[in-house]
């Protein structure tokens, strides 16, 4: 990949010096589930770049203590705004109380990974409907926000978090929510996290010309509140933790894990472009064998299956 786009940031770089020399003054940036994990991370280097940050949460009670810290921390208002992305009633009414506002910046940080077979307020998977459904009326409801930000001369940015999960599935088109075939938990979170990552391929075809870029994020592995779902023996089992309960070496801190959705951002390698599939603040490759730890497989950045997920998300939240 001769044209592939780097940063002087890596694996282990911690989100605030990603930021550090960005000035964000003056810009907004929402944060989907920002009161957990990376979320937190994520909001608080974003607001120690001058952003003013929201945090978007399914509880903003408990919430508020993070706006709270992160406030003190980058001596900024931190906002909490409730949001349910498993509800498209939640959705609407986030973008209805948004209102006219500039966003410069949106991260569609929160979800849900290997939950037992449920559905949506909606009627939808939980994974697929929560961690992409949801995300997609979000942004597209945003939009219009998102290009009047743009307009000051500077592009606006969403970033789709997704994983390195995606490799467990792509998108199955034919039964997206398991109504007819077996239910299997990480293949659902791996189409879901696929889902994702052609999100940002789809959004950013269509406005680009209009001022704002989209990409997806591997964050890589981090212990936070995603895993809630899983016991200590799968855990166990994968490697994840020891007998002992201590966490794998190779997992990164919740701020070294935020970093690449804070380049993905602020970058200025990333200024203009749009549709790539980032991890540890570097575009990443295309999957090897060789690297099972890394890059991005062809389904996940393939455009004819980003317009076929537009065309499905598009006809699935107009009719709920």
């Amino acid at each position: 990949m001769p044209d592939r786009i780097t940063s002087r940031f890596g694996a282990r770089t911690a989100a605030r010096k990603v930021v550090e020399g960005v000035d964000l003054t003056g810009r907004t940036a929402i944060v989907t589930g920002g009161g957990s994990g990376i979320g937190v991370e994520t909001a608080r280097a974003l607001a120690l770049a001058g952003a003013d940050v929201v945090l978007a949460v399914r509880r903003p009670e408990a919430a508020a203590s993070v706006a709270q810290s992160i406030g003190e921390t980058a001596r900024r208002q931190v906002e909490v705004q409730p949001l349910d992305l498993s509800s498209f009633t939640s959705v609407r009414a986030f973008s209805e109380r948004w209102g006219e506002r500039p966003l410069s910046v949106l991260v569609n940080n929160a979800g849900v990974m290997a939950c037992p077979l449920s559905q949506t307020e909606d009627g939808l998977e939980m994974q697929i409907g929560t961690n992409h459904f949801g995300h997609f009326l979000l942004a597209t409801l945003l939009a219009p926000a998102l290009e009047r930000a743009a307009h000051s001369g500077r592009r606006s940015r969403v970033v789709a978090l997704s994983s390195i999960g995606h490799r467990r599935s792509p998108v199955h088109f034919d039964d997206p929510f398991y109504r007819s075939r077996p239910y299997d938990k990480w293949e659902a979170y791996g189409q879901a996290k696929t889902a994702n990552a052609l999100f940002a391929v789809g959004f950013d075809a269509r406005f680009a010309e209009r001022g704002v870029n989209a990409n997806a994020v591997h964050p890589g592995g981090i212990m936070t509140p995603l895993q809630r779902h899983l016991d200590r023996e799968e855990m166990i089992a994968f490697g994840w933790i020891d007998e002992q309960g201590r966490v794998n070496e190779r997992f990164k801190t919740p701020e070294q894990g935020a970093s690449t959705s804070v380049w993905a951002a602020v970058g200025a390698e990333l200024e203009g472009v749009g549709g790539l599939y980032l991890e540890d603040c570097n575009q990443a490759e295309p999957f090897d064998p060789e690297r099972p730890m890394q890059g991005v497989m062809p389904y996940a950045t393939d455009p004819a299956s980003a317009e076929r997920l537009w065309e499905l998300s598009e006809a699935t939240v107009r009719g709920a």
